[in-house]
């Protein structure tokens, strides 16, 4: 395991259901972790001017392999929602994940469940489009699903 990894993990991941993420925090985060790849793998040089430049988005991905925090993210979330489900209705930690949020909505939407946005990390890589809660039920269907939204790659 990587030097960042580590630290990528033990920061966001360990041990704690990973809270719902805003797109302005998962901007922050992936502008984070390109900051901290360019400082490891620093500059490179231009083959036709010969001059330094930054590392691109598509170079540091090439030249880091694993998952993006992101990705990991939403996966430790999947994850943790699968665990959830199996749990059954009667558990706190169940009606968490599929009750309704109280307090003070942000302005101009609707709060957001935990069950929406494992519904959305659902739809972004094309799967399961039934009960997602029924297909959490079946372990190896799961796990293989979580590593697919770890894993996958936008084009």
């Amino acid at each position: 395991m990587s030097l960042i990894h580590c630290f990528e993990y033990n920061v966001f991941c360990k041990h704690r259901p990973v809270r719902n993420l805003t797109l302005r925090e998962e901007r922050r985060l992936r502008v984070f972790e390109n900051r901290v790849l360019r400082k490891v793998f620093g500059p490179k040089r231009d083959e036709v001017t010969g001059e330094w430049r930054k590392l691109h988005y598509e170079e540091l991905n090439d030249l880091y392999s694993l998952p993006i925090i992101v990705r990991v993210v939403k996966s430790r979330r999947m994850r943790w929602a699968g665990h959830a489900a199996r749990m059954g209705e009667d558990r706190g930690v169940h009606r968490v994940l599929v009750g309704k949020p109280e307090g003070k909505r942000p302005l101009g939407r609707r709060r957001r469940r935990w069950e929406d946005n494992i519904k959305m990390d659902l739809e972004e890589v094309g799967g399961a489009r039934g009960d997602w809660i029924e297909l959490a039920q079946d372990r190896d269907r799961w796990q293989a699903l979580v590593g697919t939204v770890r894993d996958f790659r936008l084009p």
